[in-house]
């Protein structure tokens, strides 16, 4: 794998790392909109054992943040480190 090969996976990554918190974000949602729900039916087992759940999504995108973050520091030094800026450029004049 070559340079920019190893910076578009970075890249990919990074796009995944996006989506997840997305997805995990839509989990907390849906997990609030239940608990607002509930608030009229007052299912005592929802009403134990969701907070512990909310705490969790939520948990799991702090987590998701702090790698992000990582990553990023991670993606930047190595574009600055791998000159990808130039690397782009010669792949673009030689048309792939």
């Amino acid at each position: 794998m070559n340079t920019l090969q190893k910076f578009e996976l970075i890249e990919k990554i990074e796009r995944e790392l996006e989506d997840l918190k997305n997805s995990q974000t839509a989990v907390l949602q849906k997990i609030t909109k239940i608990e607002v729900d509930n608030i009229e039916l007052s299912d005592k087992k929802l009403e134990d054992k969701l907070p512990d759940i909310h705490q969790s999504a939520a948990d799991i995108i702090d987590t998701i943040d702090e790698i992000f973050s990582n990553f990023a520091e991670v993606k930047t030094q190595f574009e600055s480190k791998n000159n990808i800026g130039a690397l782009k450029e010669q792949e673009a004049l030689k048309g792939g």
